[in-house]
């Protein structure tokens, strides 16, 4: 009796991830019922691409947003009877430890894309990403600041104007933090409007020595 091969149904498996080249969400194969669960669970768009048709989210969503938009998407298919991958770093059901994983994944890419910005447009993107008023990692991070500022001093019980030493410094801190963000988007905008040249392979500046950071 010859062995056949079992018949692989392959259009029923749907991967659901994130591009780290481009940062999009993108669901990758499936059926025609496959692509219309995910457009009305999930939002996802269908659009072409080299290979097909392939869906996903529109650009520029919170993090947040795509990860409810991709959980609850990857759910619905399961429960139509789809086989689903969905990134860990997209399920709305991530682990505090694996938030603070994903956090490190995201700035080692940043870094990763900044040493391979080979166009002043490829810079002006990882800056905004820094620097961006709403959802950059630098004010995310200074409102982070300004919170535990204003805990450590109610805490304190102290006055406005009248907190210890390290709490006004930490104060101090913040607002350094938004005149930093300044500078990075200002450096931002030149970048975008500077002349669009490639960039040729060459040996890495130095890092600011610490005597220059304090000029």
């Amino acid at each position: 009796m010859t062995q056949t091969e079992p018949e692989f149904w392959v259009l029923e498996y749907v991967t659901i991830t994130k591009d780290p080249r481009t940062d999009l969400v993108v669901a990758i194969g499936g059926t025609e019922r496959a692509a219309d669960i995910l457009q009305r669970s999930g939002g996802f768009l269908s659009v072409p691409g080299p290979r097909g048709d392939y869906h996903r989210l529109p650009y520029g969503l919170p993090v947040e947003q795509q990860r409810l938009k991709a959980t609850t998407a990857s759910h619905a298919l399961l429960a139509a009877g789809h086989s689903v991958h969905l990134d860990p770093a997209l399920t709305a059901l991530a682990t505090p430890d694996g938030e603070h994983d994903a956090a490190l994944r995201y700035l080692a890419h940043l870094a990763e894309r900044a040493s391979a910005a080979r166009t002043n447009s490829e810079v002006a993107e990882i800056l905004t990403e820094i620097a961006a008023p709403v959802s950059g990692l630098l004010p995310l991070t200074r409102e982070v600041v300004v919170r535990a500022w204003i805990a450590a001093s109610n805490l304190h019980g102290a006055a406005y104007g009248e907190e210890p030493e390290p709490l006004a410094r930490l104060g101090d801190t913040a607002t350094f933090m938004s005149q930093a963000a300044h500078v990075i988007l200002r450096a931002r905008n030149h970048a975008r409007r500077a002349p669009q040249h490639q960039a040729t392979a060459s040996a890495p500046r130095p890092a600011p020595s610490s005597a220059s950071r304090h000029l």
